[in-house]
């Protein structure tokens, strides 16, 4: 215990991996500011913090050797406080904690305003203290985690959800639905935008319930107009939310805000009402072709994707045909499809006449053959258009050898463009107007033929991913010519501390 409480305690915040963690650090200093630590001048810190990544090699090994020379150091000096945060410690927090058993709080990437409180508890009851949020169950668990960005974030409206879904177990774990209040959100907004963001998605177990725990049943279309009123905030996008309280408030809403993107991810999980009711999905298939076409009206160009499950309990060829002819009819720019497999703790895992694996197989191949299809025909159309495209990080897989750029369109589709010679380059959140030339079924290409647009608009978000690179990997600011961003460590220095 450090008895001579004038004496503020200090900290050191060492950050490993890539310029997104730079962020988080910025964070975590504040809040250790906040609470009354001092930054370590030339002097051994009495905490250190390490702010982890999970994607560059050997990451775990460097923290472990980092961990391994302050357990000495810890020996010696009993006061000492040592945090683990971020995306390693979110993935292996077990590991660590048995690894390095004198590590005092292990923190993930959802729970950083808690340091301060953990390390006064680790003090206090002298055992490790281990916090982490699972915000992947509050969130669809098939997206991407886009906290790693300068351009984009993700804000959850609200958690839980007051369906009964009997292929889902996000009920039981989750418990009902709680919404943020509007507020909340919109101060979550604005402070992303702040920083640099240009794009927010809206996530929720069922985004348009939003507003059912306090009384007010139009309160996600309400949500959606405030975000159009936040200068800076570029594209807005949500997901995911259930047909049977899609309302036409809503899709006012999209199409009368002009930050609101014209695509929309609304699942089906099957075409049969007779399955649909077995899953509990509380509307009908010519319910949800009717949400398709009010969508359409009010937004033509509108990218619509879903979610599909073949091979639901009792699903037989007739059912699995009803399928099949709701998707021709949906023409949905993507499709999620999945194989029933049973989730222990479901309903339906306790269903009579499960599948045998080789009709869901089947069946799954033909539904593949027609998304693919559908997708591929929806993407031609978009031949010849001008899109504006939001540049992402490191979306193209390919990118490297094609010399190509990636980015997403309005509606979300991806697009792989070429720069023209002598044009700048632009930077992960920048927006850039270009022709599409060719399509196929998940990607579109815009490559510099005669007569094609190219103009690019620079952002803030732009000017956020030039200082985050600025501040992570000693890039000059405003150099602009690099062609793509290394995942390796920069030489020399194997860490960055901020004070």
């Amino acid at each position: 215990m450090n008895t001579n409480t004038l004496v503020p305690r200090t900290y050191e915040v060492r950050t490993f991996g890539c310029q997104m963690n730079v962020h988080d650090s910025e964070r975590l200093t504040g809040l250790l500011e906040d609470a009354g630590y001092q930054a370590a001048q030339n002097t051994e810190a009495d905490i250190v913090v390490f702010n982890t990544c999970a994607v560059r090699e050997n990451a775990d090994n460097k923290l472990y050797g980092n961990l391994g020379i302050l357990r000495e150091k810890k020996l010696e000096n009993p006061n000492l406080q040592i945090a683990v945060g971020g995306c390693l410690a979110q993935k292996d927090r077990e590991t660590i904690v048995k690894k390095a058993p004198w590590v005092d709080v292990v923190f993930g990437t959802h729970n950083i305003g808690s340091l301060p409180a953990l390390l006064e508890r680790a003090r206090h009851n002298n055992e490790a203290q281990v916090e982490i949020l699972e915000s992947l169950e509050t969130f669809p668990s098939d997206l991407p985690t886009k906290r790693d960005s300068t351009y984009a974030g993700w804000v959850s409206i609200s958690v839980g959800c007051n369906n009964t879904c009997t292929f889902c177990i996000v009920p039981s774990l989750r418990g009902k639905e709680k919404d943020r209040r509007p507020g909340e959100i919109l101060a979550e907004i604005q402070a992303l935008v702040d920083d640099g963001v240009v794009e927010i998605t809206l996530l929720g177990q069922n985004v348009n319930t939003y507003g059912v725990e306090f009384g007010d049943r139009g309160a996600f279309a309400k949500l959606l107009r405030a975000c159009g009123e936040i200068d800076g905030l570029e594209r807005v996008r949500f997901t995911s939310p259930h047909p049977a309280a899609f309302t036409d408030d809503v899709i006012e809403a999209m199409a009368e805000t002009h930050n609101v993107m014209p695509q929309l991810h609304m699942p089906l999980q099957s075409g049969s009402d007779r399955i649909l009711k077995e899953m509990r999905r509380s509307y009908r298939s010519e319910k949800y072709l009717g949400i398709l076409d009010r969508v359409r009206a009010a937004m033509p160009n509108a990218a619509i994707s879903t979610d599909i499950i073949v091979g639901f309990p009792g699903e037989t060829e007739e059912d699995f045909l009803e399928t099949m002819r709701v998707v021709e009819q949906s023409r949905f720019a993507v499709a999620y499809t999945f194989q029933y497999s049973k989730r222990p703790g479901t309903p339906a895992a306790e269903l009579p006449n499960q599948l045998p694996k080789e009709i869901v197989q089947e069946r799954y191949e033909r539904l593949l053959a027609l998304v693919n299809r559908i997708a591929w025909e929806e993407n031609q159309k978009q031949v010849g258009r001008t899109v504006e495209v939001l540049v992402a990080n490191n979306e193209g897989r390919k990118d490297e050898q094609t010399n190509r750029i990636s980015g997403r369109s309005e509606d979300n589709r991806l697009v792989h463009f070429d720069v023209p010679a002598g044009s700048p380059m632009p930077r992960p959140g920048d927006m850039v107007t270009i022709t599409i030339t060719a399509a196929a079924p998940y990607h579109l290409l815009a490559d510099q033929a005669d007569g094609s647009v190219y103009s690019l608009r620079r952002t803030r978000a732009g000017d956020a991913w030039d200082r985050a690179e600025a501040a992570s990997c000693a890039v000059p600011a405003g150099d602009t010519t690099a062609k793509s961003v290394s995942l390796g460590m920069p030489g020399q220095k194997p860490e960055h501390a901020h004070h």
